[in-house]
């Protein structure tokens, strides 16, 4: 008998490197596509785990299906992918000085349908951040696709003041939940 496969519901090279931290190469890469835009009124939580749902769901493979989602929020605001400068900079003033939330959920498909699902919040503050800072790191590139217009593998580490949860999470994959997921469906880890 074979060894269980996981497949990863995502193209981000972020979260292929932390599943790899747990000693998974993936069978294959399958992102999803589905709609990604918030439903009017959804919180930034409900929306961080439909979109995890959706994705795991989205994805038809034989294997373990690994989706997750990961959301940056301001209060009840979710913050957008950056994918222009302006947007990236709109984000850095609003965090500049205050502390925000990053939602990370992945949700498990197993091969027999069942659905597992987990959610990492961690707290982040930045400090107060200069013009220059955020002129700075917006020539870095950095926050090009990132959730609240920035990357904490990056540069962007040296301009957190604290931060209280999941490093991996507010990159991409919570190491912790994800192994904790994984072992709960049976998947063979360590």
């Amino acid at each position: 008998m074979s060894a269980p496969s996981l497949i990863l519901a995502s193209a981000s090279p972020r979260r292929r490197e932390l599943i790899a931290r747990l000693g998974i190469e993936p069978a294959a890469i399958l992102p999803a596509e589905i709609d990604e835009a918030p439903h009017k009124g959804e919180l930034p939580r409900d929306y961080a785990k439909r979109m995890a749902r959706e994705k795991a769901l989205a994805v038809s493979a034989d294997g373990h299906v690994l989706a997750g989602d990961t959301v940056v929020a301001a209060g009840r605001r979710i913050l957008p992918k950056a994918e222009d400068e302006a947007t990236a900079r709109q984000c850095l003033e609003l965090l500049s000085g205050r502390r925000h939330r990053v939602l990370s959920a992945i949700a498990l498909k197993s091969p027999d349908g069942t659905l597992r699902e987990r959610l990492s919040e961690t707290i982040v503050i930045f400090k107060r951040l200069s013009a220059e800072e955020i002129a700075a790191y917006l020539s870095s590139g950095e926050w090009d696709g990132k959730a609240g217009g920035y990357a904490i593998q990056g540069a962007a580490e040296g301009l957190i003041q604290r931060i209280d949860g999941s490093h991996s999470g507010v990159v991409g994959l919570p190491l912790f939940e994800t192994r904790a997921l994984l072992k709960a469906a049976g998947f063979p880890i360590a």
